[in-house]
C-alpha cells in the first residue's frame, strides 16, 4: 500500500503493529534515518534495542546469505514485546529475497523495514511494498516539515504554547535547516526551556539555533545596510576564516539590498514590499529590513545594486585585482551611501 506524504506523517507518529512491512525510501539519507528511527521507536519503544528485539541486516549481509532476513523475522528474544527486523540500503537486486520473506510472514514475526535510496516509479521494491496488501511504501522528499510535522516535534520536545513570533521563527529555521539539525535544535530548545520554565520565545528559538556562516552573513548585511563601517572589516574576517568566498559576499549582499529596492518600490510601501518576500521574513529581522528600506529609499538602493552588480561582474572577470579588497571596499562604500555619505 502506497501511502501520501500526509498520511505518511500520521503513520510515523502511530503505525501499524500488525502491518507485515514497510518501506522508506529518498534521495535524502538523513530523512529516511530520521523517519526510520521514528517508527521503529514507536514500534518497539525506547528500550527495544537495548533489549534486542531490533535485528539490523545490512543489504550486502542479505545479499550474500538471503535466509538472514527470515531468521531475523522468526528469532524469538528474552525480551517479550515487537520485533523489527531491519534492511538498511536495499536496492531492487533484494526484491525477490524480500518478497519471499514477506510471503512467509506470520502473526507474531518481526515486522520486517526497509530502508532505500531513490526509487523510480517502475522500481520492484516499491512495486512489492504497494502491492503488497499488509505492508506499505512511502516516499521521502526534500519539502520542508509541514505544520503538524513541527507541531509534533515540539510537543515530544515538550515545548507548548509558543506565541507566534516564536512559531514562525522555528518555522523558518525548518526551512533552512537540513532535517536533522532542525531536530536537534528543537531538542536543545526543548532541554534550555526546562531550566528556563515558562513558554518559548523568539528569542529563546534564535539562542538555541545554530550558528552558521548563513546567520554570519545575515548580520554583516544588517551592518552595512546600517551604515557601521567600524564593525565591517572584523565580520569579514570571521566569515572568510569560516570559508565564505567574495563571490560569496557579494551575491548575498546583492540579493539583500534587491530585496530592500522591491520593498522600497511596493506601492504599498515597504512593510508591504518585505511581506512579499519568498521565502519570508520575521521577527527581528523583517523590523530591520523595513527600517533599512525606508532609510535608503528606492533610488539610493537602485545605485547600490547597480554597485554591486559592478563589482560581481570584475570578481568574476579576468581581473587580478584582489577580490577580497574588492569586496571590503564596496560594503564600505554601500555603509557610507547609506548614512548619505557616499
Amino acid at each position: 500500500m502506497k501511502l501520501s506524504t500526509r498520511d505518511a506523517a500520521a503513520y510515523f507518529r502511530k503505525p501499524n503493529p500488525d502491518a507485515t512491512g514497510l518501506l522508506i525510501y529518498g534521495g535524502d539519507a538523513m530523512r529516511v534515518a530520521l523517519r526510520r528511527k521514528e517508527v521503529i521507536a514507536h514500534l518497539i519503544g525506547p528500550d527495544g534495542e537495548d533489549e534486542m528485539r531490533l535485528t539490523r541486516i545490512s543489504a550486502a549481509d542479505l545479499r550474500k546469505d538471503p535466509a538472514l532476513l527470515s531468521d531475523a523475522m522468526r528469532a524469538q528474544g528474552f525480551f517479550p514485546g515487537a520485533r523489527v527486523a531491519l534492511v538498511e540500503d536495499a536496492g531492487d537486486g533484494l526484491a525477490k529475497v524480500i518478497e519471499a520473506a514477506l510471503a512467509d510472514w506470520r502473526a507474531g514475526d518481526a515486522q520486517v523495514i526497509v530502508t532505500a535510496g531513490q526509487l523510480a516509479a517502475r522500481s520492484a521494491l516499491r512495486k512489492l511494498f504497494e502491492g503488497h496488501p499488509k505492508s506499505y511504501a512511502v516516499g521521502i522528499y526534500d519539502d520542508p516539515p509541514d505544520r503538524a510535522e513541527i507541531e509534533g516535534l515540539l510537543s515530544l520536545a515538550g515545548l507548548a504554547g509558543l506565541d507566534r513570533d516564536a512559531m514562525d521563527a522555528v518555522t523558518e529555521l525548518s526551512r533552512t535547516l537540513d532535517p536533522g539539525d532542525f531536530r536537534q535544535t528543537i531538542e536543545k530548545l526543548g532541554l534550555y526551556m526546562r531550566s528556563a520554565g515558562g513558554p518559548a520565545t523568539m528569542k529563546d528559538v534564535e539562542d538555541c539555533a545554530p550558528r552558521s556562516a548563513e546567520a554570519g552573513l545575515d548580520g554583516l548585511l544588517a551592518v552595512v545596510a546600517d551604515g557601521k563601517t567600524a564593525q565591517i572589516a572584523e565580520l569579514l574576517r570571521r566569515l572568510y576564516a569560516q570559508g565564505t568566498t567574495p563571490v560569496t559576499l557579494c551575491i548575498a549582499a546583492m540579493r539583500h539590498f534587491r530585496s530592500l529596492h522591491a520593498a522600497a518600490s511596493d506601492p504599498g510601501g515597504p512593510a508591504s514590499g518585505i511581506g512579499r518576500l519568498r521565502p519570508p521574513v520575521y521577527g527581528p529581522r523583517r523590523d530591520a529590513m523595513v527600517r533599512q528600506a525606508q532609510n535608503w529609499g528606492r533610488d539610493k538602493l537602485e545605485r547600490a545594486v547597480t554597485l554591486l552588480i559592478d563589482t560581481d561582474l570584475q570578481l568574476r572577470s579576468a581581473s587580478t585585482a584582489p577580490q577580497h579588497a574588492l569586496v571590503e571596499r564596496v560594503l564600505i562604500r554601500l555603509a557610507m551611501m547609506g548614512k548619505g555619505r557616499g
